[in-house]
C-alpha cells in the first residue's frame, strides 16, 4: 500500500483575486496516487495560504469516500465539505497521448505485454505497481510495473529515459533485470514498463544488518556504469538499493534521474557523492543531508565529521567501511578532472533517442476565441476534457481506492521459492 504521506500531491494553489484577501475564491488539483485521479478542492484564500498545501489533509480524509464521477469539492474555511460536482469541465487533468509502439524504434527489441494481462497485487508507491502475469509458456511472474500519469514535460523525459537505459543495460546481479514494455490494449500505446520483483525490501529499513560486501559491491557497480558505460545514476541512495533474497547481494534500481553523457547530467548528483552520503545515512541512521539541495551538498560534509557514530548493526567496523570508502574516493577522484573525462568517454556508452511525440497533439482544437470573435483553432496540449470532446483516444487509469478492493493474495511460498531460481 501506498504511504499515506505519500499519496496526495498539490499542483499548487490558485486565486481568484488578490490572495490577501481571505474570502477570494480559489482552488487547488490534488493528484491522488493510489486513485490515479486529479479532484479539484474549492474553498477560499483563508483555507488556501501559498505552499502550506492544507488541502492535501482536506482530501485525504474524503478521498476514500467520494465517487468516480466526482471532479471537484467545495468546502468551507474549517475545510468541512459543502458540495461535489461531477461536472466534467471542473477536470483540470491533462491529456496524456502516449506514444504508439510502431513509434517507438528503440523499443523495437523488446519484449511486451498488453496492460489487461497485469494482476495488481500491491500499490507500492507513486507510479509503481507490484503486478503479476503468466508469460507464454503458463509460469506466473511477479514483477514491478512503472509507469508515469502525469503530462509534465520532466517526467515524461525521466520515464522515456529509465525506459530506455534499463533495456540496454547489460546483465548485471547488482542491477535491476528489466523485464517487458507496457502497452494498452486499445491502440498499442507505451504506457510504462516491468522489471524483476525483488522481494528482499531496501536498505532504507534500518533494521536491515549492513554488509562491508554490499559497499563493495556497491563501487563496483558505480564503477561499471560510470566509467564503462557512462551512465551516472544520479539518485544513490538506500531507498534504491534491494536485498535479494535469493542471492543476497544488493541490486540498484530506479534509474529515472539517470543521466548518460551530458544528457540530464546534474550538479550535485554524482555517484561518488551518492555513494559517500549512502553509507553515511546507513551507518549513522542520520537522515539530515537529505533535505539539504542537492547543488548546495558537498563530499566533505560527511567525509570531514571525525566520528560516525553507528545506530544500525554492522558486520564489520565503522573504521573499516569509512577506510574503504576513502580510498575509493581518492582512486575515482584522484586526477581531479580526469574522473568525468573518463566517464564522458566511457568505452560501451550508448545513447537512445529523444522522446518521441505522439500525433495527437496535431489535432486542432478550440481554444477561446479571436480577436473578433472567432474561434481560435490550435494545436498542442490540451485537457482531457477537451480531448475526449473531439473524439481523441485517453487511457483512464483511474481505479478503486486500495481501502475498498477486495484483499488481494500474493504468490505462494512456491512461486516465491521460483523467483530464486
Amino acid at each position: 500500500m501506498i504511504d499515506p504521506e505519500d499519496r496526495f500531491w498539490s499542483e499548487g494553489q490558485n486565486y481568484f483575486g488578490p490572495r490577501e484577501i481571505p474570502t477570494i475564491p480559489s482552488y487547488c488539483n490534488v493528484w491522488d496516487w493510489d486513485q490515479l485521479r486529479m479532484i479539484k478542492v474549492k474553498g477560499t484564500a483563508k483555507l488556501f495560504p501559498p505552499e502550506e498545501d492544507r488541502e492535501l489533509s482536506i482530501i485525504a480524509r474524503l478521498a476514500d469516500y467520494l465517487s468516480p464521477e466526482v471532479s471537484a469539492i467545495t468546502v468551507d474555511d474549517d475545510g468541512l465539505l459543502n458540495e461535489v460536482s461531477t461536472d466534467p469541465e471542473e477536470d483540470d487533468t491533462l491529456f496524456l497521448a502516449y506514444v504508439p509502439f510502431s513509434l517507438c524504434e528503440s523499443l523495437v527489441d523488446c519484449r511486451t505485454i498488453q496492460y489487461s494481462k497485469l494482476q495488481e497485487l500491491d500499490r507500492l508507491g507513486p507510479f509503481v505497481d507490484l503486478r503479476l502475469y503468466k508469460d507464454e509458456s503458463g509460469i506466473s511472474q511477479t514483477v514491478v510495473f512503472k509507469f508515469n500519469v502525469l503530462n509534465k514535460p520532466l517526467r515524461i523525459q525521466m520515464a522515456w529515459g529509465e525506459l530506455n537505459i534499463l533495456k540496454s543495460l547489460p546483465p548485471h546481479p547488482n542491477i535491476i533485470p528489466f523485464d517487458r514494455v507496457v502497452l494498452e490494449d486499445q491502440e498499442s500505446r507505451v504506457i510504462g514498463f516491468t522489471t524483476k520483483y525483488i522481494s528482499g525490501g531496501n536498505l532504507a529499513n534500518p533494521d536491515i544488518l549492513f554488509r562491508f560486501e554490499w559497499l563493495q559491491q556497491l563501487t563496483e557497480v558505480v564503477d561499471f556504469l560510470n566509467l564503462e558505460l557512462g551512465i551516472m545514476h544520479q539518485d544513490i541512495a538506500p531507498r534504491n538499493l534491494l536485498i535479494d533474497p535469493c542471492t543476497q547481494k544488493i541490486v540498484l534500481f530506479d534509474f529515472d534521474r539517470a543521466a548518460s553523457g551530458k544528457q540530464r547530467l546534474y550538479d550535485g548528483r554524482d555517484d561518488v557523492m551518492g555513494v559517500a552520503f549512502t553509507l553515511y545515512q546507513l551507518i549513522t541512521n542520520d537522515t539530515s543531508f537529505s533535505d539539504i539541495p542537492h547543488w548546495d551538498r558537498n563530499i566533505n560534509m560527511v567525509q570531514s565529521i571525525p566520528e560516525w557514530t553507528s545506530h544500525r548493526e554492522l558486520d564489520s567496523e565503522v573504521s573499516k567501511f569509512r577506510s574503504f570508502l576513502s580510498e575509493w574516493i581518492a582512486t575515482r577522484r584522484s586526477d581531479g578532472a580526469g574522473d568525468m573525462e573518463r566517464y564522458l568517454n566511457a568505452p560501451r556508452r550508448f545513447t537512445w533517442p529523444d522522446t518521441p511525440t505522439a500525433p495527437d497533439y496535431n489535432v486542432l482544437f478550440e481554444s477561446g476565441t479571436t480577436s473578433d470573435g472567432k474561434p481560435n483553432w490550435t494545436t498542442g496540449h490540451r485537457s482531457r476534457h477537451t480531448a475526449m470532446k473531439m473524439g481523441q483516444y485517453c487511457f483512464r487509469w483511474e481505479r478503486p481506492p486500495q481501502s475498498r478492493c477486495s484483499r488481494l493474495s500474493m504468490a505462494s511460498s512456491s512461486q516465491s521459492q521460483k523467483l530464486c531460481e
